[in-house]
């Protein structure tokens, strides 16, 4: 394909979204079991979507998927196969020189593989045979905290239980996982501001609400089914608002592609009415700046014998350390705040004026907001904000925050997490019978800095690919090559697979469209999506191989070869994965009635305390909490230092490459681009298509070793002193120690930049 780069002028979805399903089905050569795939989709006990976690419409009449949704099929039902013949005729040093598209779009993984370093490839192994030299290995270990049990979000709820259950019962929390890399800010800093690390909103909220504020994330590309929930609420006249440091297509106009007038009339509906690209880095200092305007704008209404904006009422009854954050937003320095945000005061003003007059308000966040050195600090923002207005607990009101992977939440729900909670474990004891470790274990940074330090031995991972995921791939890359153990479940080939280990195994997994049979029948599995809705999922295509296995199959294999005087029923859990989710309810009672509630339609809702006002905070309230700085770091926000962020392209999910194209920024057919607005780039000295070099500067705004490479400018609507490009190829800026001090979240969208022009 050649590769161009010109303005995009459709509106998101529409013709270029149906064009686009069409090229990813005849492109992976499959195209009759796609779409009878497609129509599976989603819908009643078929397959839940791969890709994100928006929540399904209930009682949906049309296919219920999306541009990526299809991506992520087609990728997944993919005629292509990587075979034993293909690692065969390929070492694994001439794989390493591939890009992670062409290691993908290779195919399905099809038989186990075992790395034999005499010939330098991947070999076919038997089941039971890997099953039993690793479980000999981890026997060998002293200690079991040096072994790391990763989790993707594709992993079922049955699978991610039964693997947590695995790990303990060995004897370690060690759970690194992808949430500690997209959304362990909302786990913690929801927990410590209202009492649970999840959304409060659910979609009928949306229905009521009068303001939607959307703030760091892009619909378009990176959970497109919500673009149908905000076409209506354009359509029914409340107001939605944009808040992001580039311009996305996403949230500003949407044709819905199975909208017969506007498909055929070529129009579309307007998205958000108002739009301010922040600076990156500059959302706590937006925040602070509107909040100081609602409790002046209050203060001036009480004084005046007007009505409060405020909700005193709930502010009284539901929230504590009020005063505190009140004093500290007052004392905010306008001077700060609009140089941080690179925001206007009109606009602030404009941003606020919208708030107060909204009875109720959402916000939605994404990673825009968690993935930075202050993501927590962040999110309790946006709750202070939302407290103030009583928008919590209340129909068409609260915090939805965007779940990427369509079951990341799902998997922390049944117990994929390094710090588990005294009731978990007492329950996880009494129902089975073995003491489970308390001590709290590796997330992701941690575990990479335990494998790099030689201190780490084994990684078993459940999908993902940890080390592009991560930061510094100088140092997460030769952390995986100093281990003595690496087993991955996957469906496909990626780059993780290929930075060896002393030992190593690849499982082929089923894939979510897949039928997955055992000795009691036909199997569903069960997801959570963002909304903490859960509801089943049930495969319906031909597997693509007969070696491959569930990942329930493959925790259960390993975990009998490992522990073989084990007190867990292995074999009747795989047998009938029902007995897994009486199991699961045993252990987390909020699963009350499971087996017979997912087969309600929509599945069941778990109960979420703060949207019912209930706050299982240590104040037994929902807390304000004062943020004592509004920006990243005192030397990214000075006059000559630029501020990266790193993004998806819209051929791509997570680390998966789908294609070379971004279709709605104006890509085609290439990723090496960086983002930068007109007026920085007459201050920076460059112009479109001139080639630059990004370098990451130290704590001390000195140039560091950290570089990328062969970058071509492109003009875009994105805010002064900040600059875009890709995921994962920018994670090398980014060193493995600069992270949330909170949650441990990289801070993969605030890296300090120097330009430099190549001449």
């Amino acid at each position: 394909m050649k590769s161009k780069i010109e303005k995009y002028d459709g509106p998101a979805g529409g013709w270029g979204a149906l064009k686009a399903v069409a090229e990813a089905f005849t492109g992976q050569k499959n195209i009759h079991h796609d779409v009878i795939a497609m129509f599976r989709m989603n819908k009643g006990v078929g397959f839940d979507c791969p890709g994100c976690a928006w929540p399904d419409e209930k009682h949906a009449t049309m296919v219920e998927i999306c541009e990526n949704g299809a991506k992520a099929l087609a990728w997944e039902t993919t005629a292509k196969r990587t075979t034993p013949e293909f690692f065969a005729r390929h070492t694994v040093s001439e794989l390493l020189t591939w890009s992670d598209y062409d290691l993908e779009n290779e195919g399905r993984l099809t038989h186990p593989m075992k790395y034999d370093s005499a010939t330098d490839t991947y070999q076919p192994v038997e089941w039971q045979t890997a099953f039993n030299e690793i479980g000999a290995r981890l026997q060998s270990y002293n200690n079991p905290n040096s072994v790391e049990f990763y989790t993707s979000g594709r992993t079922s709820n049955e699978a991610a239980f039964l693997y947590q259950l695995f790990a303990r019962e060995y004897g370690t929390n060690n759970f690194p996982d992808c949430s500690n890399m997209c959304h362990e800010p909302t786990s913690v800093g929801l927990a410590a501001s209202i009492g649970i690390g999840k959304g409060t909103v659910l979609l009928d909220d949306f229905e009521h609400a009068d303001l939607v504020i959307c703030i760091g994330h892009n619909p378009g590309t990176n959970h497109p089914r919500m673009l149908g929930t905000l076409r209506k609420v354009s359509k029914r006249g409340a107001t939605i608002v944009a808040i992001n440091p580039l311009k996305e297509r996403g949230l500003e106009r949407f044709a819905f592609p199975q909208s017969p007038v506007e498909m055929l009339t070529l129009s579309s509906t307007p998205l958000a009415s108002h739009y301010y690209n922040v600076r990156v880095g500059g959302d706590t200092a937006l925040l602070k700046g509107v909040m100081k305007i609602v409790l002046e704008k209050h203060d001036k209404a009480i004084a005046a014998g007007q009505d409060a904006i405020l909700d005193l009422d709930f502010i009284a009854e539901h929230t504590a350390n009020y005063d505190a954050l009140r004093q500290d937003i007052l004392a905010s320095k306008w001077d700060e705040i609009l140089t941080v945000s690179g925001l206007s005061r009109a606009q602030i003003e404009e941003l606020a004026e919208l708030y107060i007059k909204a009875e109720r308000t959402i916000i939605c966040y994404g990673m825009g907001i968690t993935q930075h050195q202050h993501g927590t600090q962040n999110i309790q923002q946006l709750i202070n904000l939302l407290l103030l207005k009583g928008n919590m607990g209340k129909p068409g009101a609260g915090i939805c925050p965007l779940r990427g992977h369509s079951n990341v939440q799902g998997d922390r729900t049944v117990g994929i997490t390094e710090k588990p909670s005294q009731s978990m474990l007492d329950n996880i004891e009494k129902r089975f019978g073995f003491t489970p470790p308390k001590e709290h274990g590796h997330a992701a940074v941690a575990s990479l800095q335990s494998m790099f330090n030689g201190e780490s031995k084994a990684l078993i991972a459940m999908g993902g690919n940890l080390a592009v995921a991560m930061p510094d791939h100088d140092k997460t890359f030769a952390a995986m090559h100093k281990l003595d153990l690496a087993v991955h479940a996957a469906t496909k080939l990626n780059r993780s697979h290929l930075l060896l280990a002393k030992n190593n195994y690849i499982f082929p997994v089923l894939g979510r469209s897949e039928i997955d049979k055992q000795q009691s029948g036909l199997q569903c599995i069960t997801v959570e999506d963002s909304m903490s809705m859960v509801h089943a999922s049930q495969g319906r295509l031909k597997p693509i191989s007969p070696h491959l296995k569930s990942e329930c199959a493959i925790v259960a294999g390993l975990a009998k070869a490992t522990l073989p005087n084990s007190k867990v029923e292995w074999d009747d859990f795989i047998a009938d994965y029902a007995k897994i989710r009486d199991a699961i309810e045993v252990v987390f009672p909020d699963f009350k009635n499971f087996n017979q509630q997912i087969k309600n339609p929509g599945g069941f809702h778990l109960v979420n305390s703060a949207s019912e006002r209930r706050w299982n905070t240590s104040s037994g309230k929902a807390n304000f909490i004062v943020v004592d700085t509004v920006f990243e770091d005192a030397n990214q926000m000075s006059s000559h230092v630029l501020t990266l962020t790193t993004i998806r392209s819209h051929d791509q999910y997570n680390t998966t490459i789908y294609g070379m194209n971004d279709r709605y920024r104006g890509i085609t057919g290439r990723r090496d681009v960086v983002f930068i607005s007109e007026n920085e780039a007459k201050k920076q000295h460059v112009q479109a298509g001139d080639v630059v070099n990004l370098i990451a500067l130290d704590k001390g705004g000195l140039p560091s070793q950290r570089r990328l490479d062969g970058l071509t400018v492109v003009i875009y609507e994105i805010a002064d002193r900040s600059l875009a490009t890709y995921f994962p190829e920018s994670n090398n800026l980014v060193p493995l120690e600069r992270f949330d001090s909170q949650a441990g979240i990289p801070a993969y969208k605030s890296i300090p930049i120097k330009l430099e022009k190549v001449a």
